[in-house]
């Protein structure tokens, strides 16, 4: 079988990045995008607290100003629909000599309305964003990321599994970060690359502000101050890039209710697969593949297990 073109680009440059892959033990390196406010921002706070380097991605020169006043952080100008940013950002991580363990795709936008309504250069706007951004990026980073045999995360949403009415452009795009996640798992495992999925559920964060910002106009998702901080999020993401074995999903949501809308939601979908066609299995078909879907599925929790300092 051919190698996937994304898995022979990473190879190609891997050897060249080897040298800037730090010791095991050593302080490691992650880049967050769009770590200038909400999910991004505690991202970037919690690994640097942590004591792990951060390259923290933002856009405007207050930001990276705030950004670099952090303990263990190093703004880096990078916008994630500019590929002159992120070639930038590359030479700057390759100089630092620190390698790169992980990366966070996070940087991300919504826009509301029905489609109808909808004007498609905001279309572009949110798809630039949220789909084309993060493919740019870790296209971009696979060298440095398969020289340390790290980890890739990106943050997707629970509205890649869920399609609400007035989030419809942002929930195509988070589908397709659901896909991009799952494909680019499969590539960068012959790397030693483990990739995941981070899907929060509503929390606080400037996204609705952005979106009323950008169309002039108040949103449903506006002010989100009524939801809580997204400290759980930040500790999802941490788990995901420095546990031993971590998830390909990780579903971090404030509460029992939109945890149970998003599982109902994805087996509905599988029920509405399932049924009349020449090949619909039984119930009793669906529930021994359930069954030994879950044998090697994690129990639940009320804590999450610890993570070690510095990945060690």
């Amino acid at each position: 079988m051919n190698m996937p073109a994304f898995a022979l680009f990473a190879l190609s440059f891997a050897a060249a990045a080897a040298a800037e892959a730090p010791a095991p033990g050593n302080q490691r390196a992650v880049l967050v995008t769009g770590a200038s406010t909400g999910i991004g921002r505690e991202i970037t706070e919690r690994l640097a607290a942590s004591g792990h380097f951060v390259y923290a991605g933002a856009r405007k020169d207050a930001d990276i100003e705030a950004l670099n006043a952090i303990e263990n952080v190093q703004a880096i100008r990078l916008d994630v629909t500019r590929p002159d940013e992120i070639a930038a950002a590359v030479a700057t991580v390759t100089q630092g000599g620190r390698g790169l363990w992980g990366l966070v795709n996070n940087a991300g936008v919504a826009v509301t309305g029905p489609f109808a309504e909808l004007k498609e250069e905001d279309f572009d706007f949110v798809m630039d964003v949220n789909a084309y951004g993060p493919f740019r990026v870790t296209k971009a980073f696979i060298p440095l990321i398969a020289a340390s045999q790290g980890r890739i995360v990106t943050i997707s949403s629970i509205s890649g599994i869920l399609s609400s009415a007035n989030l419809g452009v942002y929930s195509m795009s988070k589908h397709a970060i659901e896909a991009f996640g799952d494909s680019l798992a499969a590539q960068m495992e012959l790397q030693g690359v483990r990739v995941s999925l981070v899907e929060p559920g509503n929390y606080n964060s400037q996204i609705g502000a952005s979106a009323a910002k950008r169309t002039g106009q108040a949103t449903g998702i506006g002010d989100r101050s009524r939801y809580k901080e997204p400290d759980e999020v930040a500790e999802a993401v941490e788990r995901a890039l420095f546990e031993p074995d971590p998830k390909r999903r990780y579903m971090v949501v404030p509460n029992a209710q939109e945890a149970e809308i998003t599982i109902r939601k994805a087996i509905q979908e599988l029920v509405q697969l399932n049924e009349g066609h020449a090949y619909t299995y039984s119930r009793e078909q669906l529930v021994a593949m359930l069954e030994d879907a879950l044998k090697d599925a994690r129990p639940a929790t009320s804590a999450p297990p610890p993570v070690p300092a510095n990945g060690d």
